[in-house]
């Protein structure tokens, strides 16, 4: 029996789903299913884990697979960890009082203000513009500076709708 083996009885032993035992040992899930699918040999801190969750169980047969699974002792108490707080069951945060009392739609919908009654136009001296008019002096002043400039055509590039394309270079 290979030590990934080993891992699956003591899986089973504990009377825990993999995902279970993941948690009571304080590994990540996949951990337990690569192990036991023979994908990943267990680390010594999984191991280990293993062993101080596990304290009746020998560390001979766990690491070499010598004796026998438990110790002939009884077994100890174990000391409980406290469980991390999970999340609440979600009918849990139901109150008693209040289930299956609901109010009418109707109701509700009165109680909720109308979209005319939220919206308050803004006057145009007060909106921002994302965008800003550029002065003409300032068009001017770029286009006499590409007039002073002496500028020749490098290359034209013609796309055509089939994707094909011509490229002339005077």
């Amino acid at each position: 029996m290979n030590l990934n083996e080993r891992i699956s009885k003591i899986i089973e032993y504990s009377e825990l789903s993999s995902s279970e035992f993941a948690d009571e040992i304080d590994v990540q899930r996949s951990n337990i299913s690569h192990i036991t699918s023979g994908r990943n040999k267990p680390s010594l801190d999984f191991l280990i884990k293993i062993k101080d969750r596990f304290p009746e169980i020998q560390w001979d047969w766990l690491i070499v697979g010598q004796g026998e699974m438990l110790n002939n002792a009884e077994p100890e108490e174990i000391p409980e960890k406290p469980k991390t707080a999970s999340l609440p069951d979600l009918f849990s945060l139901i109150d008693d009082d209040n289930f299956g009392i609901t109010e009418s739609e109707d109701q509700v919908k009165k109680d909720l203000p109308r979209e005319s009654e939220i919206y308050a136009p803004i006057p145009e001296k007060e909106k921002i513009s994302d965008s800003q008019r550029l002065d003409v002096q300032e068009k001017n002043t770029v286009n006499q500076q590409t007039d002073n400039q002496s500028s020749k055509i490098k290359r034209i590039v013609m796309f055509y709708e089939n994707g094909k394309f011509e490229s002339f270079e005077p």
